[in-house]
């Protein structure tokens, strides 16, 4: 009987045939991330359709900003963007920043332009509102508006690249910017939707508040590059491509850790991305995928989509890999291969809201590595009152509409974890809860096991568990299987503790 539920649940939550075997080829810290950075950009594969990715190319014309005229310990931005700036008139190439400390404000790529860091090259960003004006168009937090944009920006730029062994350092959190951004309110309250984006203005005029710009973020922008260079001191979000199509981001390193909001890579509302062998030390999550914030990103009605990210290291920050939690336009067709996650708190982060509308399906996590994470698969859809007030109460169950978010059709494969607080900590809305999630070929060894809320339909297959707590709790958790699975617990028997009228008992099978 267990066999047939076996071969039905795959079958029809995951459209294959096979039951993967665990434990094959999963690697180690030392063979991910940028130090282990191959010069070529191997076949993309995935379990959906993707274009094989290349590198933009860019005509052999040069100009080095030292030669041009800029100074050390001076502002270097008017002479970096007149080099940009020309170069592209002319059909592009490289501006080259030789070793050395240079000062800059914001910098803007235009088509057909690598910014190129020489080893040794550092460029420090400004934190004075001046130097990032006039304003620009740019999503903050999933919310549409004009303001300071990025340190490096880009708007309907095509052929792009930010190259180089060199690094870039943000500005001071004792700046003016990180002084005046919007703080101590979620961004719904402080922006009126009813407002066009181009009311919604924040320009720091009068000591009024301004949104923290991003280190790197191109918005419209196609073919583009990121590889190579390290991101230190951010004030915010790093590398952040926005509406963006055909996006390279390999061997860069960003350490953020200190940054209460410091992501390392946010993709949001961007498709057909390349995200490999980059290193990621951060004050929040580290790889994230993003897709706009409820209303506002129902509006713009764009996902992210078709994603693969492998052979990265995270090595701190509050989720290794995050879905959310702004995922109005959906999020689908992600494929996460051949990472590992050091010391995040969740390892796999499946994030929303009621009020943010989209979620996320068709993601596949494989072959990840994790080593002392608190939680290693966490999904939360209710949130805190803090943020959505009334929303995050979980009863009663509320009427389905635009903004309800759905999380399903999640496949995770030969996975080890090498201890943890909890195993799986999972937290869906009775109108909408978490559904066809697959974890196959799975050895871990946990101190606590699982709680569900709101869940139907996890099956975890061919794995192995070792928990020092045989506790597992249950509300409104129906369809919950574990088939094929070797329990190492206390007592040797799951005690499990259900409430709610759509609860039933875990189909277990050793």
């Amino acid at each position: 009987m267990f066999d047939q539920i076996k071969k039905v649940l795959i079958g029809i939550f995951f459209g294959i045939a096979t039951i993967y075997v665990w434990g094959s080829n999963i690697p180690t810290s030392n063979q991910v991330g940028a130090m282990s950075l191959p010069t070529e950009i191997a076949p993309i594969q995935a379990p959906f359709a993707m274009p094989q990715l290349v590198r933009p190319t860019f005509p052999d014309r040069t100009l080095n900003i030292a030669k041009k005229g800029a100074k050390l310990g001076k502002s270097s931005t008017n002479i970096i963007q007149k080099a940009i700036d020309d170069l592209s008139r002319k059909g592009g190439g490289t501006v080259i920043i030789p070793p050395g400390k240079w000062q800059t404000g914001r910098i803007i790529l235009k088509s057909n332009i690598n910014l190129h860091l020489e080893k040794g090259a550092e460029l420090h960003f400004s934190g004075e509102i001046k130097d990032y004006l006039p304003v620009v168009l740019t999503r903050n937090e999933g919310v549409e508006l004009y303001s300071l944009g990025a340190l490096i920006y880009a708007n309907q730029a095509d052929n792009i690249a930010l190259t180089g062994e060199g690094k870039l350092f943000g500005p001071s959190k004792e700046c003016e910017i990180y002084r005046l951004q919007m703080r101590d309110k979620v961004i719904e309250e402080f922006i009126n939707n009813g407002h066009s984006v181009e009311e919604r203005v924040y320009d720091g005029k009068d000591n009024k508040p301004v949104f923290l710009p991003m280190f790197f973020s191109p918005i419209y922008c196609t073919n583009v590059l990121v590889e190579g260079v390290t991101f230190e001191e951010t004030i915010f979000w790093n590398v952040v491509p926005v509406y963006c199509d055909r996006v390279i981001i390999r061997g860069i390193t960003v350490n953020s850790v200190g940054t209460p909001r410091g992501d390392g890579i946010d993709i949001d509302s961007s498709r057909n991305v390349l995200i490999e062998y980059s290193t990621l030390d951060c004050g929040d999550d580290c790889f994230t995928i993003k897709s706009g914030r409820g209303d506002d990103g129902i509006r713009v009605n764009k996902p992210s989509e078709n994603i693969v990210i492998r052979y990265c290291l995270a090595k701190r920050g509050p989720g290794g890999v995050t879905c959310g939690s702004e995922t109005a336009g959906m999020i689908r067709n992600l494929y996460v291969h051949d990472c590992v996650f050091e010391n995040t708190h969740n390892g796999f982060y499946f994030k929303t809201r009621r009020s943010r509308a989209g979620g996320g399906e068709n993601l596949y996590f494989e072959r990840i590595r994790l080593v002392s994470p608190s939680v290693v698969f966490r999904w939360d859809m209710l949130g805190s009152t803090r943020y959505v007030g009334d929303l995050a109460k979980r009863l009663p169950a509320l009427p389905i509409g635009p903004l309800t978010p759905v999380y399903h059709h999640i496949s995770i494969k030969d996975v080890i974890v090498e201890n943890c607080q909890r195993l799986i900590d999972a937290t869906g809305i009775p109108e909408s809860p978490l559904s066809e999630v697959s974890i196959n070929g799975l050895n871990a060894k946990c101190k606590d096991l699982i709680r569900i809320q709101d869940v139907d339909g996890l099956v975890i297959v061919n794995s192995s568990i070792q928990t020092e707590d045989a506790k597992v709790s249950v509300v409104d958790g129906r369809n919950i299987m574990l088939i094929n699975v070797k329990l190492d617990i206390p007592g040797g028997t799951l005690q499990a503790e259900y409430s709610g009228e759509l609860s039933r008992p875990i189909m277990y099978n050793r």
